[in-house]
């Protein structure tokens, strides 16, 4: 009746996996960490390992600490910059009218006079 394949109805990996055959679990230490929001997360670390000072809360995004009445504060976005916007933070008007002027003669100066 049977195709006499011995591992039918199973699958790569299945099968009892106890503490046997895995090994010991390392101690665990389970931490608070609350952001801005007040989203608290509770992360496992291993009882050896330094502890981060801020962890990203998975609901929101936003850094937390382990302080809950003093949450990190969410970091500044700094708004889009055109590139007009940053030539204008390494030029003047005055440099800019000379480089306009410039680039004009220049331009006149090819012209081809039809």
């Amino acid at each position: 009746m049977g195709s006499g394949n011995a591992i039918r109805g199973s699958r790569v990996g299945a099968g009892p996996m106890g503490e046997a055959e895995r090994g010991e679990a390392a101690p665990r230490v389970r931490v608070p960490f609350w952001c801005a929001n007040l989203h608290e997360t509770h992360p496992s670390f291993a009882s050896d390992a330094a502890i981060p000072e801020l962890w990203d809360c998975p609901r929101c995004g936003l850094p937390a600490g382990q302080d809950q009445h003093n949450p990190p504060a969410p970091p500044r976005n700094e708004p889009y910059k055109t590139h007009l916007a940053y030539v204008k933070e390494r030029r003047s008007d005055k440099d800019g009218q000379a480089i306009l002027a410039e680039a004009l003669e220049r331009l006149r100066a090819n012209r081809s006079p039809w």
